[in-house]
């Protein structure tokens, strides 16, 4: 291309990857993957219709830094759903993209060697690689897509996606969401309202025409026909939590005048913990209570665990840091992860499965 003082005036260079269909052959999803995959989908949508009344509990790290972690942490989580699985439903948190509110490490795909060399196509690689690895244990997994291209190499091993509260808001989003292949979850706005998130669910379930990439990696309109598995999670926000029975309530009442799907889930970190991990298993049993009580359309839970709790600063040196232990938000430990899961299991009773066409 002709060189022009109008334009890339602030780019340094571009590096050319991948197409999507050229990762996915050298990377292709198995037959295990691809089951697990399905299953994960039609179990969420399910839940999402009432004919399974199970919960949906989405937990996890906070974001994957250590595929050797992700894995020991999935093999504990595989062997924990299929105890739970008569009235839980497992998915597991396998987040790459971190959405940063100024600067920071923005997720395994964009630096994963942890030293601010922004291997994207490494990143890439090694996303993809994990997700079919956890798949082929029978995991079905649950992720946050920020960049709208990411889907396009990592979508057909996903059960469950999120639009996070920063991007909610965002019409590049919810055209995403629209052509997403499974049931998305939109979190409230940062300042903890639903109504960004419900705006966001009736846009998300209408058809799209849009600007993206294709399978080979070529700029392309995308066409889509709406996505039907849109639902809140709530989050909390700079007001505070919002898992309470008055802020469910409220929501509830928004979803209704919005004419868009009642059902939800509370995410029971970031806000609605106060940032605080300690305080996420307070959030989580007050949900599970309400569930108790009879508030069907409380779906399901997200909490942030890794195999440690807490948290540590990110080291390029990764001998000096500690094992299963985040290097984003600060998350419970196993222990306590386990501990709470058995006791939802307790709490929510039996299973009612409608059948189809009923």
């Amino acid at each position: 291309m002709q060189e022009s003082p109008t334009r890339d005036v602030n780019v340094v260079s571009t590096v050319k990857l991948k197409s999507p269909v050229d990762l996915v052959s050298q990377l292709p999803i198995t037959p295990e993957a691809e089951k697990t995959v399905l299953d994960g989908r039609q179990q969420i949508r399910e839940i999402l219709e009432g004919r399974d009344s199970r919960m949906l509990m989405v937990v996890g790290p906070c974001s994957i830094h250590d595929e050797e972690a992700a894995l020991e942490y999935a093999d504990r989580l595989v062997e924990l759903a299929g105890k739970l699985k008569d009235r839980l439903l497992i998915v597991m948190r396998v987040y790459f993209e971190k959405p940063r509110t100024t600067v920071g490490w923005k997720g395994m795909i964009y630096d994963p060697n942890l030293d601010d060399t922004f291997d994207i196509a490494t990143g890439l690689e090694k996303a993809r690689s994990l997700m079919l690895k956890i798949n082929d244990k029978g995991m079905p997994i649950g992720t946050e897509f920020l960049d709208p291209i990411i889907p396009q190499y990592l979508s057909d091993v996903i059960a469950w996606s999120t639009i996070g509260a920063r991007t909610t808001e965002s019409q590049t989003h919810r055209q995403m969401a629209s052509g997403l292949s499974m049931p998305v979850g939109f979190k409230n706005g940062t300042d903890g309202t639903a109504q960004i998130a419900v705006d966001a669910m009736i846009s998300a379930q209408s058809p799209h025409a849009f600007l993206g990439i294709d399978h080979f990696g070529q700029t392309a309109v995308v066409n889509t026909c709406g996505n039907p598995y849109g639902h809140l999670v709530l989050r909390g926000g700079r007001q505070g939590p919002n898992f309470g029975a008055d802020a469910v309530a409220e929501a509830h009442d928004l979803l209704t005048a919005g004419n868009v799907r009642p059902q939800l889930l509370v995410d029971c970190s970031h806000g609605n913990s106060n940032k605080d991990h300690r305080l996420q298993g307070t959030a989580f049993k007050d949900v599970i209570g309400q569930r108790h009580d009879g508030n069907t359309n409380i779906i399901g839970c997200m909490m942030e665990s890794n195999l440690n709790p807490g948290a540590q600063k990110l080291n390029s040196d990764r001998s000096k840091m500690e094992y299963g232990v985040s290097v984003t938000d600060a998350c419970i430990g196993w222990d306590e992860t386990a501990q709470l899961l058995g006791w939802a299991h307790e709490q929510v009773g039996d299973v009612v499965r409608v059948p189809v066409g009923d």
